[in-house]
């Protein structure tokens, strides 16, 4: 939950909660917010167990952790197939196709039939038209 809070974040939130509460409460403040943490978790796990009972002795090894979407897709679609997540991206990105494509457009002539480049490079180039000399009177 809190993987993401660095050591500088906790030393910030420590002076500031010893600056808030001063430090003859702030023992107290710690033992109040770690017993309601520990009601909390209680509280979870009985409602997970008193879940699993309703649900039957089939259900007994269920985890709530499986239906989580990714959780759910790994284990029950993708089990004994042997494809991983990584593999169905690399088979589904585009990248590898569409460099190939940009490979072949811009390089028209490598794909071309060779009597095709050979009668292309026989042309001789068109020779530009001959220029004719200025005739001021002739407008």
């Amino acid at each position: 939950m809190f993987t993401d809070v660095g050591p500088l974040e906790l030393v910030t939130l420590a002076v500031l909660a010893v600056l808030l509460f001063g430090p003859d409460r702030l023992p107290e403040l710690i033992e109040n917010v770690s017993g309601f943490l520990r009601k909390v978790r209680a509280f979870s796990e009985d409602a997970r167990q008193e879940v699993r009972t309703a649900l039957g002795p089939e259900f007994q090894d269920f985890e709530f952790e499986d239906l989580h979407p990714k959780t759910f897709v790994r284990k029950h679609l993708l089990d004994g197939d042997g494809l991983d997540l990584d593999g169905i991206r690399s088979s589904l990105d585009p990248r590898a196709e569409l460099t190939e494509l940009a490979e072949a457009v811009r390089d028209p002539a490598h794909d071309a039939p060779a009597a095709r480049r050979v009668s292309l490079a026989k042309t001789p180039p068109a020779a530009p038209p001959a220029r004719t000399a200025f005739d001021p009177d002739a407008t």
